[in-house]
């Protein structure tokens, strides 16, 4: 299969006062379009700052980015933020919903920054709602709905745009294990039926085997990789 994500010698390294730390030391990877890709490693080896970097919310230090064909790491901050809007959809560990918006609302947010209408919007987030199986509960607002729902929810914002790629950071990790099962199948189905191709951060091993091949980091390495 054709590889949507090309990284190579990819580093990051931050400052904490007078010292440095190499979080990411020379990573070299290839996701391949359609594939679902596990990141697994201790805490502190480099997982969500990987990811963050593949999701264009942070920038390299050095070593290159190139998703569908574009170097990301090029770009400056307002042309990423354009970039990310258009290919990427995000699903965090704690939903991030709006409290105020209905389920409705809150999945309409990312399409605020495309041309479509309002009429437009309200049609696609329906769909997007329909496809994780919350077409009834569209006009309920995020404490009317549990655990699991806001984040599937979470996951028709993410998809209601169409992307190329979908960045999951511990998805599961704030849900008792009925819940993350129904989200990882969504996911699961996402990958399997719709193509999409989705990068997640887990510790969890069972979460771990939905996805088609697992990564896994130690002290800022890619140490091992397992079908």
């Amino acid at each position: 299969m054709t590889a949507l994500v090309r990284i190579r010698d990819l580093h990051k390294t931050y400052r904490r006062g007078p010292e440095t730390v190499d979080v990411l030391r020379g990573i070299d990877l290839d996701i391949a379009q359609g594939d679902f890709v596990a990141l697994m490693g201790p805490s502190g080896s480099g997982k969500t700052t990987l990811l963050n970097l593949i999701g264009g919310l942070d920038s390299p230090t050095a070593g290159s980015i190139e998703i569908a064909g574009q170097h990301i790491e090029k770009m400056r901050s307002g042309e990423l933020a354009h970039w990310r809007s258009q290919n990427v959809g995000f699903v965090f560990q704690f939903y991030n919903l709006m409290p105020t918006l209905t389920a409705q609302k809150n999945v309409e947010l990312p399409l605020l920054l495309t041309p479509l209408n309002a009429a437009q919007r309200r049609r696609n987030a329906e769909i997007a709602l329909q496809l994780v199986g919350l077409a009834d509960r569209a006009r309920h607002r995020p404490n009317e709905l549990s655990g699991g729902q806001q984040q599937r929810v979470a996951i028709a914002r993410a998809i209601v745009s169409d992307p190329t790629l979908l960045i999951c950071d511990e998805p599961t990790g704030d849900l008792d294990r009925a819940s993350a099962e129904e989200v990882l199948g969504l996911l699961q189905q996402l990958n399997r039926e719709h193509g999409k191709t989705i990068v997640m951060v887990t510790h969890d091993p069972k979460a771990a085997e939905y996805a088609t091949h697992t990564l896994h980091l130690d002290k800022g390495v890619l140490v091992e990789q397992a079908a």
